[in-house]
Order: C-alpha cells, then sequence, then structure tokens
C-alpha cells in the first residue's frame, strides 16, 4: 500500500505534521534522515514524498543529513516517485546564494549581496558597504548567524575574535540592511498552488526568527507573530511563478520593506514551519493544510491504481 513518507531530521518540527495525518487516519512513514543506508540497486517504495529537510541541521547535530536527504532524493526522482520539495527545492534550501540568484532570475528584488569564501574574504567583501550592513551564512535557517554591524571595524573585530561562528559551508554573506519604518518582517506561506496566510514577525529582539516553539530561543526573547487578515501584495504572483518554476510545493517566503515601500525579499523556507499561537487566534492549521494536501496527492497517485483493478 502506497504510503505519504515525511523526509526530515527534526522529531519535533514535525510531529504536529504527523498528529494532523493521523487524525486524517492517512497512512504514512517516518523518514528521519540523519545518518544510514541505502540500495540504488533496488527500487525505493511506493508512495508521496515529502521533503522537510533543513539547512539548520548542523546545529542539531545532524551535520549530513542535507547531504543523505540530497541522495534519497535523486533516488527517489530517478525511479519516478511523487517528490514534492525535491532536489531543487533542497538546493535552494541550503544556499541562499541560490535563492537569490533563482529571484532575481524572476525579477524579485533582493538585498544587495557580496559572497565571501573563506574567513580571510569577510572583511574585504563589506569593504564598499556602506554601513550598517548585515552578515549571514549561506547555509544557516532560524536566522542563525545573521549580525548587524555598524562599521568596517566593527566587523573585523568580530571576525578575529572567539565569537565568530564560521559557517558550516565557509560561505558567508554580507549583505545591504534594509531599514524597516518599523521593526517588522512579512512571512507568507504556501501549500501546493495555494496562498495559505501571511504572518507579521516582530523583528525588535533579533534574527532568530523560527516560528515553531521548539525552537531554542530564549522565550523572552522570541519575537511575536500574527496572520494578517485579508492580505495581498503584488508579492504573490510573482512568488507563484517563483515556486512554480523551480518545483518548491510547500514554502516559505519572507520579505521586508524599506521606508520607501520597497520590498526586499531574503528567505525562502521549505521547511516551513507555524506558529501556534498565530494559528489558534486565526483558526487556521498550516500542517492541517498539509497534510489534506499530501492526503489528496496520495489519492491521485492510487486512484487510476485502484480503477484498473476495480476496487
Amino acid at each position: 500500500m502506497p504510503h505519504i513518507h515525511v523526509i526530515h531530521e527534526n522529531q519535533e518540527w514535525s510531529a504536529p505534521l504527523f498528529a494532523e495525518l493521523h487524525a486524517r487516519d492517512l497512512p504514512y512513514q517516518d523518514w528521519f534522515l540523519d545518518e544510514g543506508v541505502f540500495d540504488l540497486s533496488q527500487p525505493p517504495p511506493d508512495g508521496v514524498f515529502y521533503n522537510r529537510m533543513s539547512a539548520s541541521a548542523h546545529t542539531r547535530g545532524h551535520r549530513y543529513a542535507p547531504e543523505y536527504a540530497g541522495a534519497v532524493l535523486a533516488w527517489l526522482e530517478g525511479h519516478g516517485r511523487r517528490v514534492i520539495n525535491g532536489v531543487n527545492t533542497l538546493r535552494l534550501e541550503v544556499s541562499k546564494v541560490a535563492q537569490y540568484a533563482a529571484l532575481n532570475a524572476l525579477g524579485i528584488a533582493t538585498p544587495r549581496t557580496r559572497v565571501a569564501v573563506g574567513k580571510s574574504a569577510i572583511v574585504d567583501a563589506a569593504r564598499d558597504f556602506d554601513a550598517p550592513f548585515i552578515t549571514k551564512h549561506n547555509r544557516a535557517g532560524k536566522g542563525l548567524g545573521v549580525r548587524l554591524f555598524e562599521d568596517l571595524d566593527s566587523l573585523a573585530a568580530y571576525v578575529d575574535s572567539a565569537a565568530f561562528e564560521a559557517p558550516i559551508d565557509g560561505i558567508t554573506l554580507i549583505q545591504q540592511y534594509v531599514r524597516a519604518p518599523e521593526p517588522f518582517i512579512t512571512r507568507v506561506e504556501f501549500v501546493g498552488d495555494r496562498f495559505l496566510y501571511a504572518v507579521r514577525v516582530d523583528t525588535s529582539n533579533g534574527f532568530e526568527l523560527c516560528p515553531a516553539d521548539v525552537c531554542d530561543t530564549d522565550a523572552r526573547a522570541r519575537p511575536t507573530f500574527e496572520i494578517i487578515e485579508g492580505f495581498d501584495s503584488p508579492l504573490l504572483p510573482a512568488y507563484r511563478r517563483f515556486l512554480d518554476a523551480n518545483e518548491i510545493g510547500i514554502a516559505g517566503i519572507e520579505f521586508i520593506t524599506d521606508a520607501d515601500g520597497r520590498a526586499y525579499t531574503y528567505d525562502v523556507n521549505s521547511n516551513t514551519n507555524y506558529n501556534p499561537d498565530a494559528e489558534a487566534v486565526a483558526g487556521l492549521s498550516g500542517m492541517g493544510v498539509i497534510a489534506d494536501y499530501l492526503g489528496r496527492e496520495l489519492t491521485t497517485l492510487t486512484a487510476p491504481r485502484l480503477a484498473a483493478t476495480g476496487d
């Protein structure tokens, strides 16, 4: 019997989805990928495969989980399995550089960014940036590694200090700091071809904006999330084109708007999580919508076979 297979490396982040699948009596398998073995000479199981691998896997001790997932996804796609958020989606998930290139290719504005490979290149990459500016890791997640600098000297001091956080892939981004008139960003959520909702996220306490309750953030410094009623934006059709062009089935996309009203898109998160407090107020369930979507995909896969057998 075909199943829904959920590929991930974070049990706590995936538990809400498993609960929704269970509530709908949908058959599913938990594919926790950290270390393991699979045989390329054998076909994979049948079903629908949903990839939730995270760029921040290394922060939980799962250093090679994304590489493992990439190998498994290539195997699945090579056998023609139905994969949601497949190889190309994972490529974008683990590289901000790849994200920005793909967004820019469709005319979606991103903050000015320079790419520094290796620790010694970071300060040089920032020399022609107007202050303030930020640094971030190319492969991060949860906003980890994001720091704001008021001048070049403070960046140089940080890079030479014991506090310096080396990016896992050796790539640091120097990025234009977009000053918003109010301290918030907007995150828009998509499931399939459907715009689910937009969330206003307060950034007063910093850049670690993971919405899930289980994120490793001091509760006193956690941002607040509020679903925006009746949200509309010219970015929505542009984002749909981007998701379609890059074969991304489920994602959250974040943007920030400056004082002149110009929006800059700076993050695409295909391992999307939802904030339970915001959803409770709005009476919505993102994981419930995902479960319904996966259920429909499984029905689409199995219906022709049932019709052929007369069951």
